[in-house]
């Protein structure tokens, strides 16, 4: 049986291994490591949660360690290995655990991403860093402030290319890579591998061997799937506090194809109940962080999401994942039941569909290679939110906006006076009494007169008068 100690790392690296609680590789990282230590361009294919990071991160490192030292100049610290991740989370996360493993190195590591403040990464870049990892468009951000330099970069990293080319990034990584030295080793990892990406690979990889440790596409076999049919949208929200409920879920995932969806779910689980939250690409990063946080200390019980989390998010022994839409890309499934079922760990992914969504469930069954059977489920039907409930004595009934017959046919007016109370003629001064004031023709309005046209009429409103004459 093949263990850490047995790739010849330096005793930093293995003492931080051990630390961490790593005793035996995955398959991934028993076939990865080794390739990678031999200096090759890599193509590593596999489900995710089964140890990508370490697969690239402990043989970068045990390169890396002919540079560590510990001076305090920046100079002695130049940005040697790159590691480019498709969002924040997936960045940050990468970052957290290249700092674990290179603890007792001597290698310093840092993160830049968007959506934050970047003055405190220019900062950390000024200290220097062996190993940085970064979001494309923020590393460009650096690059364009001269804030950061990749001469001496020795290897470059692709994690999760084929969401980077799906983000729309392909320009940038282009742009990346022609700042890079020509010499380099580069590796490509992800858990999905379209032909997109394969011509990627092409253009800069160099003879890179092909790891794939499990079928291509694949999903854990550890995940039990299933998928439910309701009957509408509104059922739809009932169904997940149902599924919660009946499964016994003490903390979960929920997937929502938009921004919008998952906030609405993420208020309705709150009012019945379930401590919930959202996060979303229009969350601030600060807020964003709060709240994984918070799901990973357990504060927060039901974490509802956008695609933005289906990578990057490592929760240890994370029960389940529920797809309340099927994702439109049948590539973003497999992510997102990737969240659970982590290495080695059981796990439960619980997919609702709706009897339009027969094409989408088709084409995640014609990824995977496998049948997934719905079974209907009956839940009784939700208020849309901000619809009143007609059965809740509270509901105040709609008002009614006044309307004017013109031509046969009603036309809805402004609550106005001005605009819905019948003309009525300007009296005249006699009429008006010793005051000489005329009616109030609406509260606080008075209809100004002139001299000796004290009838004029409503054509005054509409466009003027008719000269005398």
């Amino acid at each position: 049986m093949t263990t850490f100690s047995d790739f010849g790392l330096a005793e930093p690296i293995q003492r931080a291994v051990a630390e961490l609680g790593y005793v035996t590789p995955t398959p991934i990282q028993e076939q990865a490591i080794p390739v990678v230590l031999q200096n090759r361009d890599v193509m590593g294919a596999a489900q995710t949660g089964t140890g990508k990071t370490a697969g690239f991160a402990l043989p970068i490192l045990q390169r890396l360690m002919r540079h560590a030292n510990s001076s305090a100049s920046p100079a002695r610290h130049p940005v040697r290995s790159l590691i480019l991740a498709p969002t924040r989370e997936l960045a940050d996360q990468i970052y957290e655990n290249v700092r674990d493993y290179a603890k007792y190195s001597g290698l310093r590591s840092a993160v830049v991403f968007g959506g934050v403040d970047i003055k405190p990464q220019i900062a950390a870049l000024r200290q220097g860093c062996e190993v940085l990892v970064a979001t494309p468009g923020r590393l460009l951000d650096h690059v364009g402030q001269k804030t950061v330099n990749l001469s001496q970069v020795e290897v470059l990293v692709l994690d999760e290319a084929d969401r980077m080319l799906d983000m729309g990034f392909l320009p940038d990584i282009q742009r990346i890579i022609q700042l890079l030295p020509k010499q380099r080793q580069n590796l490509m990892f992800s858990a999905t591998f379209s032909g997109e990406i394969r011509k990627l690979a092409e253009s800069f990889l160099n003879d890179p061997q092909l790891i794939e440790v499990a079928r291509r596409n694949a999903t854990a076999e550890n995940v039990e799937q299933r998928v439910y049919r309701v009957a509408d949208a509104d059922a739809k929200r009932g169904a997940v506090a149902r599924l919660i409920r009946d499964h016994s879920l003490e903390q979960v995932i929920v997937f929502s194809n938009t921004k919008i969806g998952a906030g609405r779910l993420a208020r309705q689980l709150e009012r019945d109940g379930l401590n919930a939250s959202a996060i979303h690409g229009d969350k601030s990063q600060q807020e964003r962080l709060a709240t994984l946080e918070g799901f990973k200390r357990g504060d927060i019980k039901v974490l509802v999401a956008t695609d933005v989390a289906a990578r990057g998010l490592d929760i240890a022994e994370l029960p389940a994942v529920i797809n309340y839409d099927l994702p439109y890309s049948p590539e973003d499934y497999v992510h997102r039941i990737g969240r659970t079922g982590r290495a080695g760990a059981s796990g439960m992914a619980l997919s609702l569909m709706l009897e339009s969504d027969g094409r989408l469930l088709g084409a995640i069954e014609g990824l995977i290679k496998r049948k997934l059977e719905p079974t209907a489920l009956d839940v009784p039907r939700q208020p849309r939110e901000g619809r009143p409930r007609r059965d809740l004595p509270e509901a105040r009934p709609r008002r009614e906006r006044p309307t004017r017959r013109e031509g046969g046919s009603s036309v809805g007016l402004s609550n106005d006076p001005f605009f819905y109370k019948p003309y009525e003629p300007a009296p005249s001064a006699a009429d008006a009494g010793d005051s000489g004031r005329p009616d109030a023709m609406a509260p606080g309005r008075q209809r100004a007169q002139r001299p000796g046209r004290a009838g004029a009429p409503v054509a005054a409103l509409l466009g003027g008068l008719r000269r005398a004459g």
